[in-house]
């Protein structure tokens, strides 16, 4: 099954300085990034079929940014190449490998969609809606909406990840919750870091946070809890996966192929009635894995790892 990667596609500046944050950092190396461009490469880079529908400026950014997904078996046919600048992303990192963000906008809030183009992006796919900046309005943000709509009227697996930044949303936080309550409705899974957690369900209690979701018709919640694993909540019953052993050097991109291997998973295997209940925990170990590997390297999609690569390595549980 095919797996559509939709939002911003953008050029990562990431500060070689780390500690300096983005005020005093001197040294930048260009990366390419964009949360939906990154979920898309770990799919293609894992063995996948995915699409990414996403828009860049007719400038080299853009060229580079193209060739890069290419490299990962991405198919490009739904990218548009605008008359405008690519965005950027301006990153800084901690010894931690926790980031500092900063966004200059182009291109990546001009995607327009025809109607046919949204009719054969949901035939037979996986609909995944993880972009930082398609909810803050833009041809982006209705092209989000119109294929959410029609892959709920079709029955596709919708997959939501929020990806707040404050950054982007600094004093609107309740304009987010709201923007995000609609694609809740519609979401068959979600996945949130626990702090978006407590910030969109107003619980500060996991299990409770996670009713919060399932009471909008949210079949799967994955609750990314860094070091400490993930927690899983399908229908209301809840799992901890525990996280591997790794030495995090840059975590741009964790959330990313995290998801991205868990789509995959999915992408291969049969649909069930149960939502893949009985493969979930394999799924989530396996997705910990590629994220693990992605956090060991600089780069959201340079560090990518194929399913070959995964399969070889030995991976320690953290206690």
């Amino acid at each position: 099954m095919n797996v559509i990667c939709v939002g911003e596609m953008l050029i990562d500046f990431v500060c070689t300085d780390t500690n300096m944050g983005l005020v005093n950092g001197v040294n930048y190396v260009k990366k390419s990034g964009g949360a939906p461009a990154n979920v898309a490469a770990c799919i293609g880079r894992l063995g996948g079929n995915t699409s990414l529908v996403a828009s860049v400026g007719n400038d080299p950014y853009g060229e580079f940014l193209i060739q890069e997904v290419k490299k990962y078996q991405v198919n490009t046919d739904y990218i548009n190449v605008l008359p405008m600048s690519t965005t950027f992303a301006f990153v800084s990192l901690a010894d931690n490998g926790e980031r500092e963000f900063a966004f200059n906008r182009g291109a990546d809030e001009q995607l327009e969609l025809t109607a046919n183009e949204v009719g054969e992006l949901t035939d037979n796919s996986i609909l995944h809606l993880g972009s930082a900046t398609a909810l803050l309005g833009g041809g982006l943000s209705d092209s989000y909406l119109a294929l959410a709509k029609e892959a709920k009227n079709k029955g596709n697996i919708i997959c939501f990840d929020p990806n707040y930044r404050i950054d982007l949303w600094r004093g609107r936080d309740q304009e987010f919750k709201d923007a995000c309550n609609v694609y809740f409705k519609m979401a068959d899974m979600v996945k949130v870091s626990d702090e978006e957690l407590t910030l969109l369900s107003g619980e500060n209690d996991m299990k409770t946070g996670c009713q919060f979701f399932h009471d909008l018709g949210v079949k799967l919640v994955l609750v990314t809890l860094g070091p400490d694993g993930c927690l899983v909540s399908l229908n209301g019953k809840q799992t901890i996966v525990p996280a591997y052993e790794i030495n995090a050097v840059d975590t741009t991109g964790a959330g990313d192929s995290f998801i991205g291997a868990l789509l995959y998973k999915m992408s291969e295997a049969a649909p069930s009635e149960n939502f893949y209940e009985n493969d979930l925990e394999e799924f989530v170990a396996f997705a910990g894995k590629v994220s693990g590997l992605v956090c060991s390297s600089i780069g959201a999609m340079s560090a990518l790892p194929t399913l070959a690569e995964v399969e070889s390595m030995s991976f320690t549980i953290k206690q």
